[in-house]
Formats: structure tokens, sequence, C-alpha cells
């Protein structure tokens, strides 16, 4: 079994809406391999995947790669992926299977508390994100690639991110609110954590007043 670094955390129609989505990727990614998985919830909402077959330690590996692993083995200064689950003016709380607290030194962010950082880059709870983990006795830190590509997103165009959604119910909002054209695609970042990539000419702000009408989820621009 597979535990993936991903959460289904919305429930009834939302939840297998988001399972079907899933299902769907999971899918094209083991679809040429010699297996048969199942796809569950657990009690603290990570996805896990059961796999059987003469692939499945392909299939596994290909699973971890696409979107990374919960194991309750953390070792000292490898990479990881956890779940943004809060952040005060200490730092960043990542679920990883267990809490794991990134300072707000460890960050390497720039400047700014880390709700200032939250909102300057348009981090939205439940985003997957790739952490160092430091052990007992030093600190952990955001990995660089994670760090490079938030800088990454500061410098495009603008985004608009959003969580509590999969991607065609996020594609489906952007075109009921007439604004198809001032996208260039939505990004998936995690089962219901989705990045709208603005055109050139998108005001970021704009759009997300117009279609925060109509989505029920935690939304936030990144303004470039």
């Amino acid at each position: 079994m597979v535990v993936l670094a991903t959460k289904v955390y919305v429930d009834g129609n939302a939840r297998d809406r988001a399972l079907d989505g899933l299902g769907s990727l999971i899918e094209n990614a083991l679809g040429d391999l010699d297996v048969t998985y199942e796809i569950g919830i657990r009690r603290d909402d990570f996805v896990t995947v059961t796999v059987e077959g003469d692939d499945e330690v392909i299939a596994r590996n290909v699973l971890r790669e696409e979107w990374g692993e919960v194991t309750p083995d953390l070792r000292e200064g490898e990479t990881y992926v956890g779940t943004l689950e809060s952040w005060d003016d200490e730092g960043f709380v990542l679920d990883a299977g267990r809490d794991v607290r990134i300072p707000a030194s460890e960050l390497g962010l720039g400047p700014g508390a880390p709700a200032q950082i939250v909102e300057r880059f348009g981090l939205v709870q439940h985003l997957p994100m790739r952490f160092v983990f430091g052990g007992d006795g030093d600190p952990s830190r955001l990995a660089d690639e994670e760090r490079d590509r938030l800088f990454d997103w500061s410098r495009g165009d603008g985004r608009v991110n959003v969580n509590s959604a999969t991607r065609g119910e996020v594609r489906a909002t952007v075109n009921r609110a007439g604004h198809a054209r001032d996208i260039v695609t939505v990004e998936r970042l995690g089962v219901l954590e989705q990045s709208i990539v603005c055109t050139e000419d998108t005001d970021p702000p704009g759009l997300l007043a117009s279609i925060g009408e109509y989505i029920p989820a935690e939304i936030r621009c990144v303004i470039p």
C-alpha cells in the first residue's frame, strides 16, 4: 500500500467526484502495468492506494514519484512531501503523517512573517509542499525545489490558487464566470488543490473576485 501525500477532505458528492477524478489519474499512470489497485482514504484524509500484481513494485514507484508518499519513518536530511496545515508567527506546520514544523527562519521565501509569505505566494491550506526533514537535532526546512517553484510563481503572469475543488470543477467555474480566455491553464497541485495560471493581461484579484461567488473554497492570488 502507498499512502499518497495528498488529501481528500470534502464530503458527500464532492468526495465522490474527487475520488472519481483521482481514479482516472491513477488509471492513466498505471494503465500499462500488470496490476490491480484499490483507492481508499485514511482517517486523517490521506489517500491510500493498495496495489497487487506482477508490476506492483513499479506501480508503487510511479505513485510515489507522481504524488509523494506519506511514510512513518522520516529520515534526517531526506526530502518528503507534506500538506500545509497551518501557520503562525513561528512558521509553517506541514502534515506528513505527523506534524512537521518548518520554522520561519527555514522557509527561505524572503522577508516577512509567515502569514505575509502565505499571502505573497498565494498558499492555501492542504497544499502539498516538499520539505527536508531535520530530525531531532536540526530544524526541518522547505526543500530547494519547493522554494524554486514558489519563486517561479511570483515571477510569472499571476495565479489564483484554490483548494477544496477538483481541476475539472475549477475549469468549469472559470468558464461559468466568463473567463475562459483569461487563463492559460488550471495546474493540478493536489487532488483538491489547483492553480489557475493567468494570461499576461489578466488581473488575478479581479479573477478571484469574479469566480469567488461560484466556488466555496479558500482562494488566494499570486501577484507578479
